[in-house]
């Protein structure tokens, strides 16, 4: 947003955009005596906790000084998937020849209609989370501007005083640029400026070699640009498990992305028409890349200037707000949710938190963060997700797991769709059936994770799994496959014999 509240770029669609997130004339209204809770932040966290307390009849009372809606709807999850399709649709046409389909040469992609595109969904979407629909279908009231604690049950808004019994913290993060010379003065895109532009770079740097610097770099270069991936790791997704990363990497240098892994950059100068980034390889050798334009996906920072929070009694510190696995903070009054105060920083994270904060908060509730059975999914194609202990982390806590992992080419699916890069990567607890983890390398692998983390949640063993009938052919099989797979592995041999004989006797 620019100074004068407006979107860039004046189009339509962010003028509808800003009608639901932001009214011009929206009237804030007279604040009742008391709220049985206030909630600073009305990203995904901040607006999950309001209408779900409203919902249960709780008085209700929304702060937000910029966009409802929050990183996810208006710089993060909606726009980039958004991107990620067209991009997928633009890598579809140039392999279409794989398929038996002809495309006329000099196929482009028209990136104005994709940005486009873009930003007339986001608006679409943008109603779920409007400020009209909080008051008039959750009766919350809605208040814009610049939220501080005064005292341990206060809060300040525009002059106007919030009493309330309890209250949740979810003001969320924003992108840290890194500390290298030059950066800022480059004028460096992050997620909060990449979704105004409306030309595409033909030549683009991406420092930052996480989900959302894969996933962009991924998308540029398959809308055109020429992208070089930056990062100090050895590889890419450090989180992951190195099999699946290096399965994603080849296909992000198959698209013809440029990686500079385990390099580190010294300066940056924006001073002329291009940039200049002046880097160290992994072989400590100099190097200068001359770029159109810098994304810099690595990092965040906690949002918690200006909301007085000494006031509150509450504590924080470099990765936010202070919490309990309760999700109460320093001050028992006052709750947290979201990326302010959690490690994984995801939305459905954000959306888990605030419905615990909430219970906790004015239901007497007990329900712990540590409990939740918490996915991810890195949306490169192949995409990439996970759910509970890896490999790596198991070792790390002495766990003994057995793992179990079926190709994605031995599913009949998989190869019909020319989807057949990837596969699925069980883990049980050693001698037991009991999942605890999970990692999927597939075109739809967000979508097969959450088989696995139903089963988690539900205590469902891996052999129940086999007993699942699938719609053939799917790629969902992979499942069922590596379930197969575990029961093979519980025939003993006495058990075979057995077996053997039984079938003997009743010839």
């Amino acid at each position: 947003m620019t100074g004068n509240g407006q979107l860039l770029p004046h189009d339509e669609a962010n003028t509808k955009l800003l009608a639901n997130v932001h009214p011009a004339d929206w009237r804030a209204p007279v604040p009742a005596d008391r709220y049985h809770l206030v909630v600073v932040g009305a990203g995904t966290a901040g607006l999950i906790a309001a209408g779900f307390a409203a919902g249960a009849g709780a008085r209700v009372a929304l702060v937000e000084r910029h966009l409802l809606g929050g990183d996810c709807l208006n710089a993060g999850c909606v726009p980039s998937k958004a991107l990620i399709r067209s991009a997928r649709a633009a890598s579809a046409v140039r392999a279409a020849g794989d398929f038996g389909v002809r495309v006329p040469e000099g196929t482009r992609t028209d990136f104005g209609a994709v940005m486009r595109r873009m930003r007339e969904l986001r608006t679409r979407i943008s109603a779920h989370d409007s400020a009209r629909r909080y008051r008039d279908e959750f009766g919350v009231d809605v208040f814009f501007g610049e939220a501080s604690f005064t005292t341990p049950g206060e809060i300040e808004v525009e002059g106007r005083a919030l009493r309330f019994r309890r209250a949740v913290i979810a003001t969320g993060t924003r992108p840290g640029l890194p500390p290298i010379p030059g950066l800022a003065e480059a004028r460096a895109l992050t997620n909060e400026s990449l979704f105004e532009l409306t030309e595409c770079p033909a030549r683009l740097a991406v420092i930052g070699a996480g989900p959302i610097g894969c996933e962009m770099a991924q998308s540029f270069r398959r809308f055109g640009s020429e992208v070089t991936l930056f990062d100090s790791a050895s590889q890419i997704l450090i989180r992951e498990d190195r099999d699946a990363t290096d399965l994603v990497q080849r296909v992000l240098e198959a698209d013809g992305v440029r990686l500079r892994l385990g390099s580190t950059i010294d300066r940056v100068d924006g001073s002329g028409v291009e940039k200049q980034v002046a880097f160290r390889d992994g072989q400590g050798r100099r190097q200068m890349l001359r770029v159109d334009e810098i994304l810099v996906a690595a990092g965040r920072v906690p949002n918690l200037e200006g909301l007085g929070l000494e006031r509150a009694g509450v504590e924080c510190d470099a990765g936010g707000v202070r919490v309990d696995d309760r999700l109460r903070t320093t001050n028992s009054r006052i709750y947290a949710a979201g990326d302010v105060c959690l490690e994984t920083r995801f939305t459905h994270a954000a959306e888990a938190s605030a419905r615990i904060a909430v219970r906790n908060a004015l239901f007497l509730g007990r329900k712990r963060v540590s409990a939740l059975v918490m996915p991810w999914t890195t949306y490169t194609d192949p995409e990439l997700a996970h759910v509970g202990l890896s490999e790596r982390e198991a070792e790390r806590r002495g766990i003994a797991i057995t793992t179990y992992r079926i190709p994605l080419d031995s599913i009949d699916r998989a190869l019909l769709a020319g989807e057949d890069e990837g596969f699925a990567k069980l883990h049980l607890r050693r001698g037991s059936d009991r999942i605890v983890g999970a990692t999927l390398v597939s075109r739809n692998a967000g979508e097969l994770v959450s088989q696995v983390t139903l089963a988690m949640t539900a205590g469902i063993g891996l052999s129940k799994l086999f007993d699942v009938i699938y719609p053939y052919p799917t790629t969902a099989e992979v499942i069922k496959r590596t379930a197969g797979a575990h029961l093979r592995t519980r025939l003993t041999p006495r058990a075979a014999k057995l077996l053997a004989l039984w079938l003997r006797l009743r010839r």
